[in-house]
């Protein structure tokens, strides 16, 4: 659906800062190549600690970070083969969460019924990704698509970054291209003006028109001359619960959110650049060129989003009554897709408790 791209006064819905997540989605949660056979990691996905872990021959495997014998955190055990060994009392369970092993029973006696959850687990683009929901439904649930990963020609620049926020304010970061005014001394865009908003049920599409000058446009390849002023489309594509912007072929950008708590969120983005430089003064140096262009350049964008992100969200914690208003259509468009989302899987689970209260009280 196309929607008014005016900008108009509009009362942002505090509840936004109180919803959660739809698990029924990839999430990732770590860089795949950080993650060794034989070793755990520990991560949270939305208030659900879990421990993910690489077997000795390399597979990944995501269970419950608490074993079913005591609750004992199990990312502080250790890999045995393809099992994972829970530090208390050594219990040991395979990847299907299923307990295989107790040290001190003798191997004729029967083990106890201790399952541990597990998680569906995926390993691409260097990221390794869980579902968190309805297991039944993460082979029908494809992750982002990203066919930059693999074209020679584009620098790839792994960007990682933790805020103290409700993932819906580092969302509403994404989409609101009018703050480029915070990166004013940055050389960072200014102008901006939205030319096109289309929403569907899980989406929010957004075009900007935007204006660059400085060095920066000439390194982007935006310009041959930095000290003119030259204007770009920015298209920003919201598909819940992740983010793709593309800057007209010159850079694009994959950012995956993995919130982790009602003020804390991480997110994995992978940004993809075409150089106005020769081609064999890059191939050599990509990753050197990469970590220069993330820590000199692009690292201070950041720092200043998260500013202003976490601002944010200590004023609302500190005063969840205040009222605030937007004049953004699409900043509204987005609030609107992840209400709808979390409502969704509210109504779902909803459902599926009255459906089972039914069915036990049928057989009693």
């Amino acid at each position: 659906m196309e929607l008014a791209t005016t900008l108009t006064s509009q009362t942002v819905q505090n509840a936004i800062r109180e919803i959660g997540i739809n698990p029924d989605y990839w999430y990732p949660v770590g860089w795949a190549n950080k993650l060794q056979p034989g070793h755990i990691m520990p991560v949270t996905i939305w208030k659900q600690a879990i421990a993910v872990f690489r077997d000795t021959d390399g597979q990944l495997h995501a269970l419950d970070d608490a074993c079913a014998h005591k609750g004992v955190a199990l990312h502080k055990g250790q890999i045995q083969g393809k099992h994972l060994l829970c530090p208390y009392h050594g219990w040991e369970f395979n990847g299907a969460g299923q307990c295989v092993k107790i040290p001190y029973l003798p191997e004729t006696h029967k083990l106890p019924c201790a399952q541990v959850r597990s998680y569906p687990v995926r390993e691409k683009y260097n990221l390794i990704w869980i579902f968190p929901g309805d297991a039944s439904l993460a082979t029908s649930i494809p992750l982002p698509e990203i066919p930059e990963f693999d074209d020679p020609d584009c620098l790839m620049v792994p960007i990682p970054a933790h805020f103290q926020a409700h993932f819906t304010i580092c969302n509403e970061n994404t989409m609101d291209v009018f703050h480029g005014f915070l990166h004013k001394n940055l050389q960072g865009w200014f102008n901006p003006v939205l030319t096109s908003l289309k929403t569907t049920e899980s989406s929010v599409h957004a075009d900007y028109r935007v204006s660059y000058k400085g060095v920066m446009t000439k390194i982007l390849g935006l310009s041959d001359r930095g000290d003119e002023v030259t204007t770009r489309t920015v298209t920003l594509h919201y598909q819940y619960p992740h983010y793709h912007s593309s800057l007209e072929g010159v850079s694009s950008l994959y950012l995956m959110r993995s919130p982790m708590e009602a003020t804390e969120t991480k997110s994995f983005t992978l940004m993809f650049l075409r150089l106005n430089l020769p081609k064999w003064l890059v191939q050599p140096f990509k990753p050197l060129i990469s970590a220069y262009i993330w820590r000199f350049l692009f690292s201070k964008f950041l720092d200043q989003d998260i500013e202003m992100m976490e601002s944010e969200q200590r004023t609302y914690s500190n005063n969840p009554q205040r009222r605030y208003v937007e004049i953004n259509p699409a900043i509204i468009a987005l609030q609107k897709v992840m209400m709808r989302q979390y409502e969704q899987y509210r109504r779902k689970t909803l459902s599926s408790q009255l459906s089972g209260n039914q069915q036990g009280e049928s057989l009693s």
